[in-house]
């Protein structure tokens, strides 16, 4: 049974992918990382014995903090965070506790570099529709939640790429984009092995949105309406990626939670 400082594997799996999301620290040591070297989804490392300089930063938030086993080195980090006024929490059973549970984890090898600030930083094309704000969706709720998303004319991402330092998606020639008849945002889930029902749900009216092909799923049509209003109602791409969070936030939700939901009219009646 978790203890009053702990927060047990199903709880936070009810949290990750969602903006209620605490930051997730991996304090793992480098030994321990080297024999898995994978991240719970939307988590970053830092090293245990430094983890009082995020003591500001961290004020605001909700922290889970996580070693390989959950015991001397991540109740430490956390009680040390805690003292320093952080609402820091530890994983129970730590990252071997998440792993056993047979949750997905994402591959650390195929996170892009990261700038000085800790930031993953990536670049499209502007005036992004389905995949190009669905893919940002997922990079900050399941891989970096600090992520930078560049929207630049589609003649000048890979410059921009090149001279920023920065990932591109979502256009032709690139890692990160389709493949044959799937997404970029089937491409990200794969490769970063994040693939769970729900991801895989949303993965298919992503698709049959964003490839016109919207006997996939019979929601695809209203995500195509939902993503087309959207590129109306903003001119600024990062606006319309803030309301696009909300959009997406709401169908992962659904493949999640509401899948078997349904609702009638008029009303059942409650005359018995």
């Amino acid at each position: 049974m978790a203890s009053y400082n702990e927060i047990p594997v199903s709880a936070l799996t009810r949290l990750v992918g969602t903006p209620d999301c605490p930051v997730l620290l991996d304090v793992r040591i480098d030994e321990d990382f080297d024999d898995d070297p994978r991240l719970i989804p939307g988590a970053f490392r830092y090293p245990f014995k430094d983890v009082l300089d995020l003591a500001n930063e961290l004020q605001s938030r909700s922290v889970v903090v996580y070693c390989q086993k959950g015991l001397k080195i991540s109740q430490g980090a956390a009680a040390l965070l805690r003292a320093s006024g952080v609402q820091a929490e530890v994983l129970e059973g730590g990252q071997f506790g998440w792993r056993d549970a047979n949750l997905p984890m994402v591959t650390a090898a195929k996170l892009p570099p990261s700038d000085s600030s800790g930031r993953t930083m990536w670049v499209t094309r502007h005036r992004p529709k389905i995949d190009r704000i669905a893919c940002p969706w997922l990079i900050r709720r399941f891989i970096d939640p600090k992520a930078q998303i560049l929207f630049v004319a589609a003649s000048q991402v890979s410059n921009v790429a090149e001279r920023f330092n920065a990932t591109p998606f979502d256009i032709e020639g690139v890692f990160w984009s389709h493949r044959a008849e799937t997404c970029t945002f089937d491409t990200m889930i794969e490769e970063f092995g994040i693939r769970h029902d729900a991801l895989t749900r949303l993965a298919v009216i992503v698709r049959g949105a964003d490839t016109n092909r919207h006997d996939l799923a019979p929601e695809a049509a209203g995500l195509l309406a939902a993503s087309l209003g959207l590129s109306r109602m903003f001119r600024d791409d990062l606006q319309q990626l803030d309301a696009g969070m909300l959009l997406y936030d709401a169908f992962y939700r659904w493949a999640r939670d509401a899948t078997n939901e349904g609702h009638d009219w008029p009303a059942a009646s409650t005359k018995g």
